[in-house]
């Protein structure tokens, strides 16, 4: 929503589409730099895809029991209007939120916040990671309650993206952005399909 919101401003209705294009131009760019310089490999990218399919399996089971202590029985995680269309607007969605969010939200937000804490206060790399990770954490939870189509705030949901963007910041601070981005991306999918 802000992302694309931003690019709506500035550029009128194709923003979110000139925004999307950036974002695949720049990361095959990325990915065609690193392949030929031979930082990367096919073998590379699948090891990185599996490594996320269990992370994201992982995080729904971790994040969704945690939850449920903290705060009881989940009555609904996905509260509020639903999502409607089909398969391929639910796979786009949820591509899409793994890539939008964790470069907002991670790449952005937790990468100020903990450079900021450094800079600013002089605190170390660990605590500033675990600060900016639980501030990055509530903003993530916080925004899906923001704008028309945002949801309606429910304890249980405000938890569970709470520890959710918890575990997703702490995965972006020890193993980058392009598992962190493909774990929530197949999370996503793995729930809305």
């Amino acid at each position: 929503m802000v992302l694309t919101g931003l690019f709506t401003w500035m550029l009128g209705p194709r923003g979110p589409l000139v925004f999307m294009a950036l974002v695949i131009g720049g990361a095959l760019w990325l990915i065609i730099r690193d392949k030929r310089s031979g930082r990367v490999s096919l073998g590379t990218l699948g090891a990185m895809l599996g490594e996320s399919l269990v992370l994201a399996l992982l995080f729904g089971v971790v994040v969704g029991t945690a939850t449920v202590h903290l705060v009881g029985p989940l009555r609904s995680l996905a509260a509020g209007t639903g999502l409607d269309g089909g398969a391929v607007s639910k796979l786009t969605l949820s591509l899409g939120a793994g890539l939008y969010e964790e470069l907002l939200f991670r790449v952005v937000i937790v990468a100020l916040l903990s450079n900021g804490l450094r800079l600013l206060l002089g605190i170390g790399r660990v605590p500033a990671g675990i600060v900016a990770a639980i501030g990055g954490a509530l903003l993530f939870s916080a925004f899906h309650y923001v704008g028309p189509l945002g949801e309606p705030m429910r304890l249980e949901s405000f938890v569970f993206r709470t520890l959710a963007g918890r575990a997703f910041s702490g995965l972006y601070l020890t193993r980058g952005f392009g598992i962190t981005a493909w774990t929530h991306a197949l999370y996503d999918v793995a729930v809305l399909m």
